[in-house]
């Protein structure tokens, strides 16, 4: 192949894969093999994590590319999302539905197949939601639009837990409840750096309508009921010491970051609470598997 054709190919399939939105996947995934651990108490069969990735993971990415669809003409308004794939024309609309489509399709397929059917029908109804409900719905219409909508990223840990057990219970729900309470700090504390894009594009994200002074006081309760959930699962989950620990001090520094930008709503502080939000949910869910397979 020529050395243009082949930089031409690489860029299409870097494009491609842009609309997948890899970073957002990451986030989902890290959240469901500790779920998986706890639900085993132990480390489940290695070919069941995988198949669970495999299928989470293209169901996730045909949610993101269908949200791009959807968004693409707000996305041109916004400095944050102008340089995506279907505002650039490097993929055409029609190209980007029927690739977030195949990928739904496959991804079904893939977890009926080789995890189970429940875990099949969370993860489609995951999609369904996020696109339905937040995207098309929530996001143009409301400043609850990141709270209701981020129930789409809580599913992921129902998918780990029903690839396990094939059930659900109140474990799970609580976990669910965990990220559900997780999402809108961690989104907030970035909208409120793109505030004027939000608005720009007639988005009624929480921080492009409301004071800074609101959208931190907002934060800041969020975060508190994050800590209570994450405390609450100590008991629900039958978990461990470790895990305690983890939650104890990880939500005391995330309880710290939001006070903090009660008093400093400036966007460089809210990034602050919005990295630290990453490293929360990342240490959080690592020390709940650890917990698992130390102490059990």
């Amino acid at each position: 192949m020529p050395p243009a054709a082949a930089l031409k190919s690489r860029r299409r399939a870097a494009a491609f894969v842009a609309l997948t939105k890899p970073r957002i996947i990451e986030l989902l995934l890290v959240t469901t093999v500790p779920t998986m651990v706890v639900a085993q108490r132990g480390m489940p069969r290695l070919s069941l994590v995988l198949a669970t990735l495999v299928g989470g993971t293209l169901a996730a990415a045909g949610a993101n590319a269908l949200n791009m669809y959807v968004d693409r003409d707000i996305d041109r308004l916004m400095n944050r999302t102008k340089g995506r794939p279907l505002v650039t024309g490097e993929v055409s609309p029609r190209q980007a539905m029927v690739f977030a489509v195949a990928l739904e399709v496959i991804a079904f397929v893939e977890l009926a197949a080789l995890v189970n059917l429940l875990s099949a029908v969370l993860a489609l109804s995951a999609t369904l939601f996020y696109v339905f409900v937040y995207t098309i719905w929530l996001k143009r219409s409301s400043t609850q639009n990141i709270v209701i909508g981020g129930a789409a990223g809580a599913v992921p840990v129902l998918v780990g837990w029903a690839a396990v057990t094939n059930r659900l219970d109140w474990a799970p729900l609580v976990l669910f409840a965990v990220i559900f309470a997780w999402t809108p700090p961690h989104f907030w504390a970035l909208a409120i750096r793109y505030r004027d894009d939000y608005a720009a594009a007639s988005v009624p994200m929480l921080p492009a309508v409301a004071s800074l002074a609101v959208t931190a006081r907002r934060i800041l309760g969020y975060t508190l009921a994050l800590w209570a959930l994450t405390l609450a699962f100590y008991w629900v989950g039958r978990m461990g010491t470790i895990y305690l620990a983890a939650a104890l001090v990880l939500g005391a520094l995330f309880t710290w970051h939001a006070a903090r930008l009660t008093r400093d709503s400036s966007p460089e502080r809210a990034m602050k609470v919005f990295g630290y939000s990453i490293t929360y949910v990342s240490l959080l869910f690592a020390a709940m598997a650890v917990d698992q397979l130390i102490l059990r």
